[in-house]
């Protein structure tokens, strides 16, 4: 979202009812901020040296229709914090659900065939995690979206023709059915990191749909938990079903898009 106004140099973007929104400084007439997550509606108000100006109606976030109400990231976005220093792992992950609102969600599927992680170290790109025809997971609550962390194991099909796995996303539309590499979590390389890159080569049905991720970690073995253990990188945009075998990919390499 794109303010503009006089001399806003030194000004901070307040979203009424959110809290305080991330923003770049375009000019000292131009900022554009990031919504807070979730948000709907709301007014917006720019604090400056100068004073304090509203916005004179509030902004309507206006989703892809084709993502369901439920989902927590509608569109892709990169974490704008870092992760800390001391996190020295990474791992990559998929979101596949089914499109209830779709007659055809009962047979929805997604093929996976491959899945890469590669982090740029130093300028060269080192890869992590390389796995064809295989992942693991769990089934998760889809409603609230992901509201425990208490799953159940999640079905997998091998087709031996595609050397991919399948996901029948349809046989449990109730469920987010979240995956992540079958090969261990991997250690980063050391060296200046710039961010990495999450690749999986994919088959969407009609009536399913898909997002690819990634998380740091503090090291390859510590355990999911309370006490801040992974980091969220972000998330892709949706995919959405083709016929055709398609890529889908997440970065967070140069950080935040605008």
């Amino acid at each position: 979202m794109e303010i503009t106004g006089k001399n806003l140099q030194g000004a901070s973007a307040v979203l009424l009812g959110t809290g305080s929104a991330d923003f770049t400084l375009v000019s000292p007439e131009t900022l554009i901020t990031l919504i807070p997550h979730k948000s709907i509606t709301s007014t917006i108000t720019v604090l400056t040296p100068q004073g304090r100006a509203s916005s004179p109606f509030a902004f309507v976030i206006s989703n892809d229709p084709r993502v369901p109400d439920e989902v927590s990231y509608k569109a892709g976005y990169v974490n704008a914090v870092a992760p800390p220093r001391n996190f020295k792992s990474a791992l990559l992950w998929g979101i596949a659900i089914a499109d209830t609102r779709i007659p055809v969600h009962e047979s929805a599927e997604i093929e996976i065939a491959s899945t890469q992680l590669t982090c740029r170290v130093e300028g060269k790109d080192v890869i992590l995690n390389d796995d064809n025809g295989n992942v693991r997971g769990g089934l998760y609550r889809r409603e609230p979206w992901f509201g425990t962390d208490q799953h159940d194991p999640m079905p997998l099909i091998y087709d031996q023709s595609n050397h991919a796995v399948v996901v029948k996303v349809g046989q449990r539309p109730d469920r987010v059915w979240h995956f992540w590499s079958s090969s261990p979590r991997a250690a980063l390389p050391s060296g200046k990191l710039e961010g990495c890159t999450v690749k999986a080569r994919v088959r969407i049905s009609q009536g399913a749909l898909l997002q690819m991720g990634m998380d740091y970690w503090r090291s390859p073995t510590i355990a999911y938990g309370p006490g801040g253990n992974n980091h969220e990188a972000g998330a892709s945009n949706w995919y959405f079903p083709s016929d055709q075998w398609q890529e889908a990919v997440f970065t967070d390499i140069g950080g935040p898009q605008f």
